[in-house]
């Protein structure tokens, strides 16, 4: 099935019993395809979710709620349609269960069996709230670079690096990553951080090529991979890392993670615009 075949994007109507058939699989290989990315995989990496709209009952009816966070292996087949997510999530919201520990296996066996990878699921419960951290991306911000631009689909010609001087090891950061969700056509707002060792990057030519997305349709996860695509095609880093921090909508926020060397996974904390 594609996107456009199923009832994505369309009127639905909202279930409150568990109901695990609700989770659409979009195929990884429909969006690395077009753009060259083929087996094996250039970078590996984790799409990071979190869910702030989960809830559920006690055996007795007294409801109970959690935010979750799911972590899919960039090498999973499949990842799951976010809008079907969120329609299995809400599943949860009259399915009374032993306890949260039977909720986050039941999570975990559903999206592990629709992504084809093992999956990681956590719960935060209430009592541990105040745990979550919130910070804004580290590095070189720039966003502060004063330009112009008219280009608003991606255009790698706009990437260049110096490759007649001294190599750098350094992390820009840009807050203006706009796309548009290819189902519903609605705006996707997020924050990038690139980590790179190699020939230094044109700042103002990579702000101009991270604007370029703005009318771009593609799913969170393939931005973030036709990033890191064309800034390793174009710029040619030895290490690389992109990382995306979108704004959440309909109660989730989906963070893809892409390296090509070994580095600390992202701590998963919460920007101010998340």
């Amino acid at each position: 099935m594609t996107p456009e075949q199923s009832d994505l994007g369309k009127p639905v109507s909202y279930h409150d019993q568990y109901d695990p058939s609700l989770l659409f699989p979009i195929e990884r290989s429909l969006g690395r395809e077009p753009i060259g990315i083929a087996a094996p995989l250039p970078f590996f990496g984790v799409d990071i979710w979190n869910a702030y709209e989960l809830s559920w009952l006690t055996p007795r009816g007294k409801p109970q709620l959690a935010v979750l966070t799911v972590m899919v292996p960039a090498d999973s087949p499949n990842i799951v349609e976010s809008k079907s997510f969120k329609l299995y999530l809400g599943s949860f919201a009259q399915t009374r269960l032993d306890s949260a520990d039977t909720l986050r296996d039941t999570i975990r066996h559903d999206l592990s069996a629709l992504c084809g990878a093992p999956v990681q699921v956590r719960l935060t419960l209430p009592a541990a709230f105040g745990t979550l951290v919130m910070e804004e991306l580290e590095g070189i911000d720039i966003d502060r670079l004063d330009l112009d631009t008219d280009i608003y689909t991606p255009d790698a010609s706009l990437l260049s690096a110096q490759f007649d001087q001294a190599p750098v090891e350094q992390t820009l950061v840009s807050n203006l990553l706009k796309s548009n969700c290819p189902v519903t056509g609605q705006p996707d707002w997020g924050s990038v951080q690139i980590h790179y060792a190699g020939p230094q990057i044109d700042e103002a030519g990579l702000l101009r090529y991270i604007v370029s997305y703005r009318m771009h349709t593609g799913f969170h996860e393939q931005c973030v991979e036709r990033i890191f695509t064309d800034i390793a095609r174009v710029c040619k880093p030895v290490k690389l890392a992109v990382y995306a921090r979108y704004t959440r909508r309909g109660g989730l926020d989906i963070n893809p993670f892409r390296t090509n060397f070994n580095m600390p996974m992202p701590d998963n904390a919460r920007t101010a615009r998340q």
